[in-house]
């Protein structure tokens, strides 16, 4: 049997014309032992989605949030009206808020809620303090990507804050940042929320961790501000990764989404409703 993916919401809309859409990310990912999600959405609109997909949340196990910006976490108490996930699954430094800076003045981009709200609903935070947790026999998640950092050129704009006391602001190297791994045949797929760390980080201390070679990347980059001379970079490096496909959506930016016609591997625009099979 194989994994499945769907994408409860993403930026742009598909053929099915009842799904909405908003500016975040949610999957819903079943394998042959687990049903879970991978992000929240910003707003609650995807588990709205999730019924005309047939994607019973009752159903799923736990959550995983990729990080706590609020595109991506912000749906999470929502879920709690049709789930009763025993589980969520965060990264290390989720709970401090996030911010963004411009002229002078934060912007609060965080998750909308705190540990004291998992506890009253009877959730349970793992955090992933190693490098890797297995979630089942198909699947992973691993991160602390800020530490493992390769390319100088994959920068992270300097307007993302993080706070972690009062007024005590620092530019956010996003160590909350966690992925999940699959199986793909001999190697695996790698499933993205935003990639703030830099996709080519991401896959390189995958590739590293796990000793095989990255087949899939399947989500967010977060290239959308990224200048060409980048976005040609971070290409070539995949292109000689090996890599054979990329599915892109949310914070890809369409530049990068562009240039997947004349990528060497098999390329796709992920949407809301779209599925994807591993």
């Amino acid at each position: 049997m194989a994994c499945v993916i769907k994408v409860l919401i993403e930026n742009t809309g598909s053929g099915h014309g009842a799904l909405q859409t908003e500016h975040g990310l949610s999957l819903y990912v079943e394998t042959p032992e687990s049903k879970f999600v991978f992000d929240c959405g910003a707003s609650g609109l995807a588990w709205r989605n999730a019924k005309f997909l047939n994607v019973k949340l009752s159903q799923i196990n736990f959550a995983v949030i990729s990080h706590s910006h609020y595109d991506h976490a912000g749906g999470f108490p929502e879920l709690m009206k049709y789930a009763a996930p025993k589980i969520l699954y965060t990264g290390e430094d989720f709970w401090h808020e996030k911010f963004e800076l411009h002229d002078n003045s934060y912007t609060y981009l965080g998750a909308g809620f705190d540990k004291s709200d998992l506890a009253g609903w009877g959730v349970e935070n793992i955090t992933l303090n190693n490098n890797i947790i297995k979630l089942d026999n198909y699947v992973w998640l691993t991160g602390n990507f800020a530490q493992s950092s390769r390319y100088d050129f994959e920068t992270i704009p300097p307007e993302f804050m993080i706070r972690r006391g009062f007024k005590d602001y620092k530019p956010d190297n996003f160590n909350d940042e966690i992925a999940l791994v699959m199986r793909e045949g001999d190697g695996l797929a790698v499933i993205t929320g935003c990639a703030h760390p830099g996709i080519l980080n991401i896959v390189t201390a995958i590739h590293e961790r796990f000793k095989l070679k990255i087949t899939s990347i399947i989500g967010g980059t977060h290239l959308k501000h990224a200048s060409e001379e980048r976005i040609n970079k971070t290409l070539s490096e995949l292109k000689a990764m090996g890599l054979e496909r990329m599915a892109l959506c949310h914070c890809s930016g369409s530049l990068v989404r562009s240039k997947l016609k004349d990528f060497n591997a098999a390329g796709c625009l992920l949407s809301t409703g779209d599925i994807i099979e591993i």
